[in-house]
């Protein structure tokens, strides 16, 4: 399973009173594995960032003047995440931004291009409720090294997240995960029925057969088979 761990800066909080993103940074992840293929583009926003948005990421508009302009990196940035599962601390932001980009350049929203996006915001609140959830919260939670992060940078964010995220979800996948967090809640008074399962015992057939098959492995091997050396210890 391919997933990108995106994360993005913008001069602002709202799309619809004109801010732009300026910083997308992507973690590429395949079967749980970091593959180290990232995706990282400063873009300039054709605008000032607002005072408190410049205070976080410290990403100033003369730096971003000779950078490349969204509509510039948009195709790129589409062949990126094309086809993956987006994981995104606070995904709702990011994608309303990134969807913004898109219309302005006519283009389809970003769930035409990905098949789902993953909420760790959503997912650590259902794992840790009523504690904070912040990626530097749960840098601290899972011992991830979030010692460099003075500033918010997209890139950075999002290759901590990525950490962050292997650990939140234990070595599951993510499918897995959001069916346990999207499963409804054991009915507190007993209204749903407990399934006892049965235990089936393998026939002399079958023993038979299990037996024949590891003496074929043990012949093979040449006396190594471990469970023919287990099942004579």
């Amino acid at each position: 399973m391919r997933q990108i761990i995106l994360d993005t800066e913008t001069t602002g909080l709202d799309p619809a009173l004109g801010n732009r993103i300026l910083e997308i940074g992507g973690v590429e992840i395949i079967n749980r594995q970091i593959t180290g293929k990232h995706f990282h583009r400063y873009v300039n926003p054709e605008r000032a960032s607002e005072e408190g948005a410049l205070q976080v990421h410290g990403i100033t508009e003369d730096f971003l003047a000779d950078k490349p302009k969204f509509r510039d990196i948009a195709q790129e940035f589409l062949d990126y995440v094309a086809g993956a599962e987006l994981v995104i601390h606070n995904a709702a932001f990011d994608v309303s931004f990134l969807n913004h980009e898109l219309r302005l350049l006519n283009r389809k929203p970003l769930r035409d291009y990905c098949p789902s996006v993953l909420d760790t915001l959503k997912l650590a609140r259902e794992l840790h409720p009523g504690k904070r959830n912040s990626l530097d919260a749960l840098c601290d939670r899972y011992q991830v090294n979030n010692a460099g992060r003075t500033l918010h940078g997209a890139l950075l964010d999002a290759q901590l997240l990525a950490e962050v995220y292997l650990s939140m979800t234990r070595g599951q996948g993510s499918l897995l995960m959001e069916a346990v967090v999207m499963q409804p809640k054991i009915d507190r008074q007993n209204k749903q029925k407990q399934r006892t399962l049965r235990l089936l015992l393998a026939t002399d057939e079958e023993i038979a057969l299990h037996e024949g098959q590891l003496a074929e492995i043990d012949k093979a091997s040449a006396g190594t088979c471990l469970w023919t050396q287990l099942g004579k210890s």
